[in-house]
């Protein structure tokens, strides 16, 4: 067969610039193989275009453009999910080759929706589920000299499968934000007639590289490294071909080589080739420590080297039981965020350089995040790829929106899974699959597991689905919104802490003012409090704490998102930065907390908001510190140790302002101390303007962007918190403005009154079982593409798109009555794309992120108590589900008869032993609080109502010794939500099961789970 690569010194020029991505034709071993970047020189047009698949179609009133592309990205964060436009898109590129022999492979890392492929007028490709990458042989469609790439998109909410009929469950309009067209990175690779395959299963049925280490000796560093690539041979005749393998590291210093001997393939035959060797002095990928091995396996013939690629990837070591994570050895308790997959930005919505992706992941480590769980879908490989560089653990997804599906939509989930395991098997951040957003069936769980053992038996990931609390297929699970413990497979919370807020909302006492109304609907002061008081529920029940653990949960969002919303605005604003990535108070309160693997040790304090008020304020501080107390000074003065609750916050109440300083100075174990200072910042007199590029600078190639602070700030250079001042920019140069996000509407209508009242859905769930919720601002733009748009608490920031042309980028700001500020930004000329084909990719010159240092050595947590198991369980009623109270399983559960006199349970242990705590899990947690006594050996050890809480009633008393513990209730129980409409869904069941929808109130108590502790050390 003839195919159509370019001359071989072009190619060479190409591959020796910088390290490739995974799969792609090696940079460091010269082979005929070759990859080039397709993103620049496209033309489209949105509207149906007949005849736009034929080389002879005129294109050339058509809109130039760089991929990635979305037709309607002006509109991300401008309009609703549910509003944003839908439609045909075209795309077309030429290219041009020299005829050679060898096959040719185009890769699309995805479109949104649905792509219909042609080259030269031939149909080579549909893609219609949205979500995989795919690919497309289209050796035979090419002619020597110039071709024609055309490609149709749909992204219709409603599409429907061309042979089925069938819709995608994920194609959703509350949870994948629907930014049309190519969206993502496309390739192309040109390979000899025998080479190592794409692993893009769906569309090619083809697997590429498998890498992987076992056999870990973490003390010594070394590992036994596994290296299988598929190989095709697509010639008339056998081949006889030998397998090598080249391990370098960071410095592109040669590791390790490994021989997979030699292997004849006969025609047409695709066999896999491996290789494996004892490999030392490795740096173990690490959270927070992105360490990256370039991995080259290469193709011989006769001596000579006859195709070769680079895999990218990292080696550590995973372990899942006992309820918890382990990395490289260590225990780590799950914090961080679950983020939409679109991971967007304000007018450009997904399409963003690698840089930028890395900029918001990297972020995500420094808040103290070490995992992201991407919802409902596969994240894009550039975000795969960026959480390799930084260090940040995922969870990925394949495809789904809510519920368990059947018939054709679980088959294409299916598929989605078996494509993103396949394509993304190789990157070591990757630590859990995902099955579903809810519980799925076991039968179910077992086919996604089989898929796994298929494709990626080795790579120490485990597979599991949101709650599986009792499941024996799923290798881990938990809850949406509650706290779930484990001594099996780890349960970590898939999302909490739900309320919204935007970030210039500071507290009630700060223009613009914003008092809690209704109740998820927050200022930052509050919602850097939730986030507190939620995590404390895990941290609580972190590993150390008992047999039975959390292994941690993610907050959502990590990032303001153009998705489903229950604020006031038409998105949502529950992210820990704002849609520029801004940081909110929250996330300097999750820096706090989440300092460290397990135990939060490395000190720490922060105090939430600011210091500028005025005179005749009084107002209530909190510190988040995770010091054993903290001293507040006010100018020098001590206003005293604050009041600890919620194990990080600290709280003076009532403070009169003063101008001057606020320093919080902690104490911690070891007499060690942290300590935070606000201070009271003068008149705002002018700008200043930040830029923030990346490390090669701002490069004209059509896609990359820049980001500009802009602040207000006093005579002596400080931010002024308190700020809120128009400001208007102008732009000159190449480059084209985007723009950035703030509280309101361009035109300057004012906005409706603030809505009050309880937080009840405006209307009942529909299918996708989400729930909506009333707003006053859903129809502003939110400043969207103004060059005019507000600070906020003192800053904001804008986006700048690149040109396709070298100049100097010039951008001025002006506010009234404040002195300007002008940046001037050079840029940097985009590699050549010679005959329409880039040899440069900006993902090559990221670097990987190293910030936290190696896997720390020793345990990542002190045991603070001891669980004490008992023998036994009496019940005053329904003794034959008694032993549910303590079964590890958190949907089964004991409840008395509805009898005051029965109202009891009793534990009893083989022994006397000495308990201090007790856990309790009851039956409608979140909205009963139950009057209870308990009692050790007939004494009295704890009396009063347990919390409202989203997971486990925490009861302390004093150490007491007995062998017979008897829990009474002592008056009856009525519901009533602890948290405000937390739940987004509409049913109990559907928002994860407390019990209160089965089991009445009154004289019933109702165990979940009891879990029994005592002080370390004791009996």
């Amino acid at each position: 067969m003839r195919g159509y690569v370019i001359g071989l010194a072009s190619m060479l020029a190409i591959a020796h610039a910088a390290p490739a991505a995974a799969h792609d034709a090696s940079t460091k071993v010269a082979s005929p193989r070759a990859t080039y970047n397709l993103n620049p020189g496209w033309k489209t047009a949105t509207g149906e275009q007949r005849g736009a698949e034929q080389p002879g179609f005129d294109d050339r009133t058509w809109a130039n453009t760089t991929l990635p592309h979305a037709f309607n990205e002006k509109q991300a964060f401008a309009r609703d999910i549910k509003q944003l436009s839908t439609g045909i898109i075209w795309y077309r590129k030429r290219i041009t080759l020299a005829r050679q022999d060898g096959r040719a492979f185009l890769e699309f890392e995805g479109v949104r929706q649905a792509a219909e492929i042609w080259v030269n007028g031939k149909s080579v490709a549909l893609s219609e589920n949205g979500v995989s990458a795919f690919g497309a042989d289209i050796t035979d469609a090419l002619r020597p000299g110039e071709n024609l790439i055309a490609v149709r998109v749909d992204n219709d909410w409603k599409y429907k499968e061309r042979a089925t009929g069938s819709g995608f469950q994920w194609n959703n309009d509350n949870f994948n934000v629907n930014y049309g067209g190519i969206t993502r990175n496309v390739r192309l690779h040109l390979a000899g007639a025998v080479h190592q395959t794409l692993p893009l299963w769906g569309s090619l049925g083809t697997t590429g590289q498998y890498v992987w280490a076992d056999r870990f000796d973490l003390a010594r560093r070394s590992a036994t490294v596994h290296a299988e690539t598929q190989v095709r041979n697509a010639a008339s005749t056998a081949r006889t071909i030998g397998y090598r393998v080249e391990i370098r590291d960071r410095a592109g210093k040669i590791v390790a080589r490994l021989n997979g001997g030699s292997a004849t393939l006969a025609p047409g035959e695709t066999r896999t080739l491996a290789a494996a060797g004892k490999v030392g002095g490795l740096h173990w990928w690490s959270w927070g420590y992105g360490y990256l091995y370039t991995v080259t396996t290469s193709l011989t013939e006769r001596g000579k080297v006859i195709d070769s690629v680079d895999t990218r990837s990292g080696f550590r070591q995973t372990r899942f039981g006992e309820g918890m994570v382990h990395l490289n050895g260590r225990a780590i308790q799950m914090h961080g965020y679950a983020q939409r997959t679109s991971n967007e930005w304000p007018a450009v919505g997904v399409s963003i350089p690698p840089w930028l992706s890395d900029f918001s992941n990297a972020l995500m480590v420094e808040s103290g995040g070490n995992l992201v769980r991407w919802m409902h879908i596969a994240p894009s490989k550039q975000d795969v790829e960026s959480a390799d560089r930084v260090g940040l653990i995922q969870a990925m997804p394949a495809g789904d929106a809510e519920s368990d599906v059947t018939g054709r939509r679980w088959e294409q989930r299916k598929e989605a899974m078996a494509d993103a395991i396949v394509y993304n098997r190789n990157n070591p951040s990757i630590l859990f699959y995902e099955g579903g957003n809810e519980n799925i069936s076991e039968a179910h769980m077992a086919e996604l597991k089989a898929i796994r053992d298929r494709f990626d038996p080795q790579g120490g990931r485990a597979i599991g689905s949101r709650e599986m609390l009792d499941s024996k297929t799923a290798e881990y699970g938990g809850e949406m919104l509650y706290v779930n413990k484990s001594a099996k497979h780890p349960m970590w919370a898939m999302e909490y802490s739900r309320d919204e807020g935007a970030r210039a909302y500071q507290d009630d006492l700060t223009p613009p003012f914003h008092k809690d109304s209704p109740d998820y609907n927050r200022n930052q002061d509050s919602h850097a409090i939730e986030d507190v008081k939620r995590w404390w529920d895990f941290y609580r029940v972190r590993p150390g704490t008992g047999k039975r653990v959390s292994s941690g949960g993610v907050n959502i969002i990590w990032s303001d998102s153009n998705t489903h919303y229950r604020g006031d605005n038409n998105y949502r604003r529950s992210g820990e930065v704002d849609a520029m990535r801004l940081p909110k108070q929250g996330f300097y309160a999750h820096q706090v907390m989440w300092s460290d693997w397990v135990d939060s040790v490395t000190p720490r304090s922060h105090i939430i908001g600011h210091w500028n008020y005025a005179p005749g304020t009084r107002k209530d501080v909190t510190v988040v510190s995770n010091g054993t107390q903290v001293e507040l000074f006010l100018g020098g003065r001590s206003l005293g140790k604050g009041t600890k609750s919620s194990g990080f916050l600290f709280t003076w109440k009532d403070v009169p302002w003063a101008p001057g300083t606020l320093r919080a100075v902690a104490t911690h174990a070891g007499g060690h101390r942290s300590e935070h200072v606000l201070e009271t910042v003068g008149a705002p007199v002018a700008l200043r303007l930040t830029p923030h590029v990346s490390p090669r600078g701002f490069v004209m190639d059509g896609a990359d962007v820049a980001l500009v602070d802009v602040e207000v700030v006093d005579a002596q250079g400080r931010r002024v918190p308190t700020a809120n001042d128009q400001v208007a920019f102008t732009l000159d140069g190449p480059a084209e403005w985007r723009g950035g996000i703030a509280q309101g509407d361009s035109s300057g209508a004012p906005r409706s009154a603030v809505a009050e009242g309880p937080a009840a859905p405006t209307k009942p769930a529909g299918a996708d079982q989400t729930t909506h919720y009333a707003g006053t601002a859903r129809g502003e733009d939110n400043y969207i593409l103004s060059q005019k748009l507000p600070v906020e608490a003192g800053v904001n920031r804008v986006l700048l798109r690149a040109g396709t042309q070298r100049g100097t980028v010039r951008v001025t700001a002006t506010a009234a009555g404040l002195k300007s500020a002008t940046l001037t930004l050079p840029t940097v000329a985009a590699g050549p794309a010679n005959n329409g084909l880039s040899g440069d990719f900006p993902e090559d010159h990221q670097p990987g992120l190293l910030t936290r240092g190696p896997t720390p050595k020793g345990p990542a947590f002190v045991p603070s108590r001891i669980t004490r198991t008992p023998a036994s369980v009496v019940a005053g009623s329904n003794q034959a589900e008694a032993g549910n109270s303590t079964d590890d399983n958190e949907l089964s559960r004991w409840t008395s008869d509805g009898r005051r006199e029965t109202a009891w349970i009793e534990y009893r242990f083989a022994g006397p032993v000495t308990l201090s705590e007790i856990d309790l899990k009851l039956v409608g947690w979140r909205s009963r609080s139950y009057p209870l006594r308990i009692t050790l050996d007939g004494r009295t050890i704890w009396e009063g109502e347990t919390e409202r809480q989203l997971g486990y009633a925490h009861l302390a008393f004093a150490p007491a010794n007995g062998q017979v513990l008897r829990i009474v209730q002592t008056g009856p129980v009525a519901d009533r939500d602890g948290f405000g409409k937390i739940v987004e869904l509409d049913t109990a069941r559907k928002a994860g099961d407390t019990g209160a929808d089965a089991v009445p109130p009154g004289w019933r108590l109702g165990v979940v789970e009891a879990d029994f502790h005592g002080p370390v050390g004791r009996r």
